[in-house]
């Protein structure tokens, strides 16, 4: 027995707090509970009442003759506390504190706060709150509402979890307006004890749960998050996960030195565990709704088992009986990852035989506006047994001669028989009322507007993509690990946290980067005589702890081919030094054996406190924050999640062979990806890192840092 189920599935349960007064939440709590049907038995807790709402009540929950599951608390800290001991002392399973005034109002309440869990774990006891709405179980055998919202959602097979307790009372009425069923609703506020982990790994093995959904404000966990979510959202039983977070435009990126500080916010870490995890980020909470309930969508076979309804690939069908809607849904389906499907000379015929000569027998399937059933159960037959077509989408717009009701069954009757997905848009609210039911009856998704729709496909496809991944074998990869960590020793003793190249380079020698001969010349004459040592053509950089852009300050001078030439060089960087930054404390230059071409990319990392840190991979060189083409992931990383996010930025193509250029060598900036990742896991003191650019060479030819930069803190200041 799980120690979740007493508090989803309680026999028990005892309302601390229980109130006579209508409008207080220990009133409405208990009455929501006795009203709501609760399948168990219930004890309100109140010294000074003999009943709440008829109901004989108990002093204190010790009193109560009989075991108690769960004890719902709705008390101030300070008498919560005292709750807690007596529920222990009794032997409660579960506890759920309502009340407000913890961690949220500061560090008396958060002591509280950390008191009252450490005595729930040291009993063995899961809590739930302090500071949310509560817990509810809409199914027949439970039926418990133990929360402060009058609404007892219909039964379902969607689990919701939320930090906010209350946006749920505004969700609830959202999904009644929609006929929206839950098989869990729980908010989780202050999240003291169970967390949204500890929910995901529980309705993960309920058989009552098919799709989770969750509004989060923020976690609290990051590498231990993706690696236990990931579990969830594949292995044997995937479950699908919704997120919808809040502050998503918010300005996270923080004033950073280097340029991934600069992109990096904490949203692109968000994004970055989703992404990881296998979960699916929405905008809005309509659109967390129409997701759901696609995801939810199942088959049943012939043995009677059922199957969750994925499309293959993203070749969609779209059947209509109106051009305009069809022609959105089209415009929506390719920004959505989709393509039209092209259907076979065979699906042609097909449909010829059964549309009037007016109708359009390419996709989208126009089968106009006097369509009866017939015709829509004839062409999203013919269209969805085409081996090119992976899912359809039936668009149905009400006109005098339409059969809502009619085209719904032929719906119906079609997807029992196909393991493909069909998405329904039946536009309109009185007219196809009849149709709509009929098909939210039998688990079809269905949609007010194609565009909704569209979008939904699209999501479905993205999900398909990420059970079916492949997985690469990992890369075995040995370090230097013990010099880099002496390095990095000695650059903080000495105070030098700031690293440019000299310092910067030999580091990343030690996980494996290729980097070029680099000394540093502090006259002309010393920067000669290095570039005749080292061989031309050679590059010059300025260095100083100021100038954090070298050419943003001209100090950088490349392709130089001889002596005359570097002298020269070298005295135009410094000139242009000085008069960029009067107070810049020129150490030198750098003298850099110039590097064969190649294609520029940024790799670079961010570390977060909580999550640690966050590589970042992307279009490199001085645009790089003019087009921020880039993409995250959360160290650590292997393999398989380089390549993803190698492939996610958009000049991925850039690095692929086109108009006779060759493509450039990607394995190595795949392993070089996971390299910097083992960099920074295994190096807290690295905070900021920026390699810009790597130049990639041609494939089998490896990649060559040109330049980079570092910052340090000593291991006891970070927070990683």
């Amino acid at each position: 027995m799980n120690k979740l189920d007493a508090i989803f599935s309680p026999q028990s349960v005892a309302v601390v707090g229980a109130s006579a007064t209508p409008g207080k939440v220990g009133h409405d709590i208990f009455a929501n509970i006795l009203r709501g049907g609760f399948n168990g038995v219930l004890y309100p807790v109140n010294p000074k009442a003999k009943s709440i709402l008829s109901v004989r009540a108990y002093p204190t929950i010790k009193e109560i003759p009989d075991p108690v599951d769960l004890a719902m608390i709705i008390l101030p800290p300070k008498p919560a506390r005292a709750a807690i001991e007596d529920a222990i002392d009794k032997g409660v399973k579960g506890a759920v504190i309502v009340s407000a005034g913890f961690r949220e109002v500061g560090k008396a309440g958060r002591e509280m706060e950390d008191e009252i869990v450490a005595m729930c774990r040291k009993a063995d006891i899961r809590l739930i709150g302090p500071n949310c709405l509560g817990v509810i179980n809409p199914l027949a055998h439970v039926s418990l509402n133990a929360s402060f919202s009058n609404r007892m959602p219909k039964a379902g097979n969607i689990s919701f979890i939320s930090q906010s307790g209350a946006l749920c009372t505004a969700v609830l009425d959202f999904a009644a307006d929609r006929d929206f069923g839950f098989s869990k609703f729980i908010s989780i506020g202050n999240k003291a004890d169970v967390d949204e982990l500890d929910l995901l790994r529980y309705f993960h093995q309920d058989f009552d749960t098919e799709v989770i959904m969750i509004y989060l404000e923020e976690l609290r966990r990051g590498p231990e998050f993706i690696e236990e979510v990931k579990k969830i959202t594949s292995g044997d039983r995937p479950t699908p996960v919704l997120v919808i977070k809040s502050g998503r435009t918010s300005a996270g990126a923080q004033a950073a030195a280097s340029h991934t500080g600069a992109l990096a916010g904490s949203e692109a870490v968000y994004d970055s565990i989703f992404e990881q995890a296998g979960i699916i980020r929405v905008d809005s909470i309509n659109d967390l709704f129409d997701f759901a309930s696609t995801f939810a969508y199942k088959n049943q076979s012939a043995l009677g088992k059922f199957r969750r309804k994925v499309p293959d690939g993203n070749r969609v069908a779209i059947v209509t009986n109106a051009g305009g809607p069809g022609i959105v849904a089209t415009d929506m389906t390719v920004s959505s990852g989709l393509v039209l499907a092209k259907f076979k000379e065979d699906t042609i015929e097909a449909l010829a035989s059964h549309l009037p000569a007016a109708a359009n027998l390419h996709n989208p399937v126009d089968v106009i506006g006097d369509a009866a059933q017939d015709r829509y159960e004839n062409a999203l037959a013919t269209v969805i047994r085409d081996e090119g077509v992976d899912g359809a989408l039936v668009i149905l717009t009400p006109q005098s001669m339409t059969n809502a009701l009619g085209t719904a069954e032929a719906v119906v009757s079609i997807a029992r028989r196909t393991h493909k997905p069909i998405l329904c848009c039946f536009m309109g609210i009185v007219d196809v009322s009849a149709g709509v039911k009929h098909l939210q009856e039998n688990g079809i998704p269905v949609f007010r507007f194609p565009e909704s729709a569209a979008r939904a496909f699209g999501t479905l496809y993205r999900y398909s993509q990420w059970l079916n991944r492949q997985s690469l074998a990992q890369f075995t990869l040995t370090h230097d690990i013990d010099r880099a960590r002496g390095m990095i020793a000695e650059c903080i003793a000495s105070g030098r946290t700031r690293l440019g190249e000299l310092d910067g380079l030999t580091l990343l020698s030690c996980y494996g980067f290729d980097v070029l001969p680099t000394e540093l010349a502090k006259t002309e004459a010393e920067a000669a005589a290095i570039a005749d040592r080292i061989g031309y053509p050679v590059v010059l950089k300025i260095v100083s702890p100021q100038i954090l852009h070298k050419s943003d300050a001209g100090g950088v001078q490349v392709g130089l081919k001889d002596a005359a030439a570097v002298e020269s060089a070298f005295a135009r960087i410094v000139e242009s030094a000085r008069n960029y930054s009067a107070d810049a404390v020129i150490e030198g230059v750098l003298i850099q054996k110039m590097a064969e071409p190649g294609r520029e990319v940024i790799l670079g990392a961010n570390r977060y406190p909580i999550f640690g840190p966050l590589i970042m991979y992307g279009f490199g060189g001085i645009f790089v924050e003019v087009f921020k083409d880039v993409s995250f992931r959360l160290a650590p990383i292997g393999r398989n999640e380089a390549r993803r996010m190698m492939r996610k930025i958009k000049g991925h193509k850039l690095l692929k062979a086109f108009r006779g250029r060759p493509e450039s060598d990607l394995a190595t900036v795949e392993r070089l990806l996971v390299s910097l990742s083992d960099m920074v896991v295994n190096h807290p003191e690295i905070q900021e890192l920026d390699i810009n650019p790597l130049l990639v060479h041609e494939q089998g030819r490896g990649a060559t840092v040109a330049d980079c930069r570092m910052i340090l803190k000593a291991a006891d200041e970070t927070e990683g």
